[in-house]
């Protein structure tokens, strides 16, 4: 393998260490050398767990909180300002550029984009440094001019970082594992998991990889509305799994034969598990987000045509119950498939290295 790529991630929840995983795995199928660095690993003193474990809790426990912080640090049209995280990451991240020296740097964490790019205006980093946007909301700390190249959601987003940047922006197709797109609108594993009759319409609840959000709320609405079966994905939270009253399940690997059984995806994060719906030809529907860039990207794919934003108890079930009509539902599905017809993540990278 004669190129070599750097992958720079960030362990705040599982979506960016998964699509940092797979473009992995792509790049090496093209014969790419490919290697992925967590960010927040270079941060000394375990500052960096301290970190996750403290965004974790924001979301779990003050949402207002993390809210407030990213309205005030995230949403703005002015280039964000240096931080003392941002230059600690970029000093320590010069230093492992050297063993051994890559051929191309591509981030999927925003603080990583900010690092890379930091690196890349002082002549530090000479080699191309990519942006691969995983947030359907384009938010600042995404943006550094220092970038040569972004890779954003879709055409709607690259073109909002074109007019930011001034850098390349383009859209590309959702980088999901490949048993996603093989997925068929067929087979019983959920109906078996869930134990549910013939008949019940299974909707997968999503907390996502930490089990957050007021999920709890939304299986008990669709319950009592007697028209769905909720299945609620608890993710890594034990705790939440406990105290689901129904049907709950914990992390699981075979995702993608679960949505293949399913009638809809409730969502409450706007990230990989929607792009993983996708794939499948699930509709999505975002209901209760997490504050932030949770909301913000429910929003987004809404405004795209990709998801339904439902905005209470009575609209989310009158949004599930549009999705009986045949002709609604492949209207849907065929929207968000289109996005995988974009050119692939790994084609443009690809490219860059020559």
């Amino acid at each position: 393998m004669g190129k070599r790529v750097l992958i720079l991630t960030a362990g705040m929840g599982a979506g960016h260490d998964a699509v940092a995983a797979e473009l992995a795995r792509r790049m090496t199928a093209q014969d790419v050398e490919a290697s992925v660095l967590d960010v927040l690993d270079l941060v000394p003193l375990r500052l960096g767990h301290g970190l996750r474990r403290m965004y974790a809790g924001m979301v779990r426990s003050a949402p207002w909180l993390y809210e407030g912080i990213y309205r005030s640090f995230f949403v703005s049209r002015r280039p964000p300002p240096a931080s003392p995280l941002t230059a600690l990451i970029a000093a320590r991240l010069e230093r492992r550029l050297r063993e051994p020296a890559p051929d191309a740097v591509v981030s999927t964490f925003h603080v990583a984009a900010q690092a890379a790019g930091r690196l890349r205006d002082a002549g530090r980093l000479t080699v191309p440094s990519l942006v691969l946007v995983t947030d359907f909301a384009v938010h600042r700390m995404w943006l550094h001019a220092g970038n040569d190249r972004y890779l954003c959601p879709d055409e709607r987003s690259a073109r909002t970082v074109l007019e930011r940047t001034g850098r390349p922006a383009t859209g590309h197709a959702p980088v999901v594992r490949p048993e996603f797109r093989w997925a068929r609108r067929a087979g019983d594993r959920l109906r078996t998991v869930a134990g549910a009759a013939p008949d019940d319409r299974l909707v997968l609840v999503s907390a996502g990889a930490w089990g957050v959000g007021r999920v709890m709320e939304t299986a008990r609405g669709l319950a009592a509305s007697g028209r769905y079966v909720p299945v609620v994905l608890c993710g890594r939270n034990e705790r939440l799994r406990r105290r689901v009253g129904g049907v709950a399940l914990g992390w699981r690997d075979d995702m993608a034969e679960l949505m293949a059984g399913a009638y809809a995806l409730v969502d409450n994060a706007a990230g990989l598990t929607c792009r993983e719906a996708f794939a499948c030809g699930l509709p999505v529907i975002s209901y209760r987000p997490i504050p932030g860039h949770g909301r913000d990207g429910a929003v987004a794919m809404a405004r795209a045509g990709l998801s339904r934003y439902a905005c209470s108890p009575g609209e989310l079930v009158e949004t599930l119950d549009r999705l009986k009509d045949e002709a609604v539902r492949k209207r849907r599905i065929r929207r968000a498939g289109a996005l995988f017809d974009a050119v692939p993540a790994e084609r443009v990278i690809r490219s860059v290295l020559g």
